[in-house]
């Protein structure tokens, strides 16, 4: 088991890797712009590997460089590799969040079970995405992880207002192997989601979102789960994620991961 700060340049390393398959990159000062120019994810910035020094100023440019392209105004960092960020960002007058960073240790798997009635499988690229991607359009506009009313019912009008080309841009990726999904599925509908992203022999689970009328039922520590087997399954040495949230990160405990440190995001003030 590497110690902690090994663990965290891994993972650090990991996510500076997994974006540059799918977009270009421009150095600006100390941070690395991934720069999404056609259809796919719209990501961040992030410090540059073995970077360590940061001012408000790096922040002013970069929040600049991606105003000027049309990208998110965001950035996002491993608290324990780069740590200057935070207060950088804060001096900027950017709206800074932690949360938690967490790992699965070798053999610390603890299967989790799909709840009665309900099917989670490994999806194939010829699904329906686009309903795939309404899950998580509906569980993510409604964040939390309490129980709600806004179930199956929300899914026609989500799926109908899904980007035709990220869809493209997924099933692709799903293709090349690139990212890999699972969803849970009652009666034959989806009610959630997830996926990871395997990249030079790491991988981190994403995207996790279930419908607010199906939560505290266990779907989504037991979609989690089918993820981490098929990770296994590809022999991956390290498997990460991000939690929203201290309760979020109990249901991914509930799989075996344990918190080895902070992910920091920072974005305008509201």
């Amino acid at each position: 088991m590497p110690d902690d700060l090994t663990l965290l340049r891994r993972i650090d390393s990991y996510l500076d890797a997994v974006p540059r398959s799918a977009v270009r990159t421009e150095r600006v000062g100390p941070f690395t712009l991934f720069v999404q120019e056609g259809n796919g994810w719209r990501y961040y910035a992030r410090p540059s590997p073995r970077t360590e020094t940061f001012t408000p100023a790096d922040v002013e440019a970069v929040r600049a460089r991606q105003r000027e392209l049309g990208q998110p105004e965001a950035i996002e960092w491993v608290v324990g590799v780069a740590p200057g960020v935070g207060p950088a960002a804060d001096a900027a007058g950017m709206a800074t969040a932690r949360m938690p960073l967490m790992h699965l240790p070798s053999g610390a798997e603890r299967p989790v079970a799909a709840p009665d009635g309900v099917q989670i499988r490994l999806v194939e690229p010829d699904d329906d995405l686009a309903m795939l991607t309404a899950v998580a359009m509906v569980g993510f506009g409604n964040p939390g992880t309490e129980e709600g009313d806004v179930g199956v019912g929300a899914l026609a009008a989500a799926a109908t207002a899904t980007n035709p080309g990220i869809i493209g841009f997924t099933r692709e990726r799903m293709r090349a192997g690139a990212t890999v999904t699972a969803a849970a599925f009652v009666d034959g509908t989806p009610v959630s989601v997830g996926s990871h992203n395997p990249c030079e022999g790491a991988t981190e689970i994403v995207g996790v979102a279930t419908l607010p009328a199906y939560r505290r039922r266990g779907i989504g520590a037991a979609l989690t789960s089918v993820l981490i087997r098929d990770a296994i399954e590809r022999r991956i040495g390290v498997i990460c994620l991000s939690a929203g949230s201290p309760d979020i990160a109990r249901v991914y405990a509930q799989a075996g991961f344990r918190q080895v440190g902070e992910v920091g995001a920072a974005e305008p003030p509201a």
